[in-house]
């Protein structure tokens, strides 16, 4: 199967068009969050038209609590919860761990702990297992230049998941492998930048620029 990964577009989604048509031939569509900056809610209507593929999302820390309504409606809203699509089973966690910037939609790392423990609980581990995430996991595709800021309860899960979806750390764009977990940024959907995930016997990730 194939993927359209994208993260952070803050409520520019101008060049969205284009890397969709850079994209190809894609099943379905996984978004990281801050799909608005700070609201309304009703912009990622907007974005979600776009797509005539199934939308997997969760919401940012720069979106409000309130999007998820929206996103319970208009997608597969993956906050704290799974969904199985063919071999594959996908869980989410919005929001992110706490900032200096008291962003609208932030979570303890106790919070964080608790959602993924019970959601991976419930699972059947002979599937593949993929986590869409706002925040990174600690000491991954999290660093920025005071250090590293991703999430340290997302952490202690590496090896757990096969794939992580993430976005939040604009400087972080890119690709890591940590415990047997890929961890993948797609970069800022707001300047054109997304990524294609390719799930087969193997996962591959091609970065898209628009």
């Amino acid at each position: 199967m194939k993927f359209l990964a994208l993260s952070d577009l803050h409520c520019d989604y101008s060049h969205v068009k284009a890397i969709i048509d850079r994209a190809g031939n894609f099943d379905a569509v996984l978004i990281a969050g801050d799909i608005t900056d700070f609201g309304p809610d009703e912009r990622a209507l907007e974005l979600l038209d776009m797509f005539t593929t199934p939308v997997l999302a969760v919401p940012g820390n720069c979106d409000n609590i309130s999007l998820l309504k929206l996103l319970d409606e208009r997608t597969i809203s993956l906050h704290n919860s799974h969904h199985n699509m063919g071999e594959l089973t996908f869980v989410g966690l919005g929001g992110s761990n706490p900032t200096p910037f008291n962003t609208p939609f932030e979570l303890s790392e106790k919070r964080i702990g608790e959602y993924i423990g019970t959601l991976l609980s419930r699972l059947n581990r002979s599937r593949m297992i993929i986590l869409l995430s706002h925040a990174p996991p600690r000491n991954t595709m999290d660093r920025v230049p005071r250090g590293n800021v991703g999430s340290e309860a997302l952490a202690r899960f590496l090896g757990r998941f096969d794939l992580i979806v993430c976005g939040h750390i604009h400087e972080a764009r890119g690709s890591v492998r940590v415990n047997g977990t890929l961890v993948v940024n797609p970069g800022q959907g707001s300047k054109g930048q997304g990524a294609l995930i390719t799930i087969e016997d193997r996962i591959s990730v091609d970065f898209i620029d628009a």
